[in-house]
């Protein structure tokens, strides 16, 4: 599947691969510690319950981009060593 594909396309993939996993973990984070702050303090707990729900299923796409990186980091060392 990657094999057409140039050093400058994957590495740019790389970039958009590091970009949107960090991005994806500050808001997985800032998600997790906003219901955290709003169980402890708040009187109506259901909506911070309810919503705590979002950085758990957004939690779930980062084994698989971070997997995605490692092989694009492979791909481009079995380029770069040819």
């Amino acid at each position: 599947m990657r094999k057409e594909k140039t050093t400058e396309k994957l590495g740019s993939e790389l970039k958009l691969l590091k970009t949107s996993i960090v991005i994806l973990t500050v808001t997985i984070l800032v998600l997790f510690i906003v219901c955290i702050f709003g169980l402890l303090t708040m009187d109506n707990n259901r909506v911070f319950i309810s919503i705590i729900v979002v950085p758990i299923a957004l939690s779930a796409i980062l084994p698989s981009q971070i997997s995605n990186m490692k092989k694009i980091k492979v791909e481009l060392e079995s380029i770069n060593k040819l």
